[in-house]
């Protein structure tokens, strides 16, 4: 299936990390998604019924990132991963969390974890 849906950069804040100072003041994470569905059906007929709702899957996703703390970025990616595998007709989807503040003692542009998953 070769159909995406693309989402890049969404913005959420949130409170993961293993230092104390990660949870308490929280940063912001980057997620970029590739969401694998037939979209052949949408284009034909001009419904959103037949495709995703890629603004309501957004603010899912956001919820998923803003939720209870964990340590580690993979734990975030797969949180993500499960909200987007909930909509029927995504097949697959390539998740990046990237964390651009993450507390590196060098200097660096972007830490992040990909994910794929698809439906089993």
């Amino acid at each position: 299936m070769s159909d995406r849906i693309r989402i890049r950069g969404l913005r959420v804040v949130g409170f993961h990390g293993v230092l104390a100072s990660e949870r308490a003041e929280g940063q912001q994470f980057l997620v970029d998604l590739d969401l694998r569905l037939p979209l052949a059906a949408a284009g034909a007929s001009d419904d959103l019924g037949a495709t995703v709702d890629y603004g309501t899957l957004a603010d899912a996703v956001a919820g998923a990132v803003r939720r209870d703390p964990v340590d580690l970025l993979e734990t975030v990616a797969e949180r993500v991963a499960a909200v987007a595998l909930e909509h029927p007709l995504i097949e697959s989807v390539r998740v990046v969390v990237h964390k651009p503040d993450a507390p590196i003692a060098v200097p660096f542009s972007d830490v992040s974890v990909t994910i794929e998953r698809s439906r089993a």
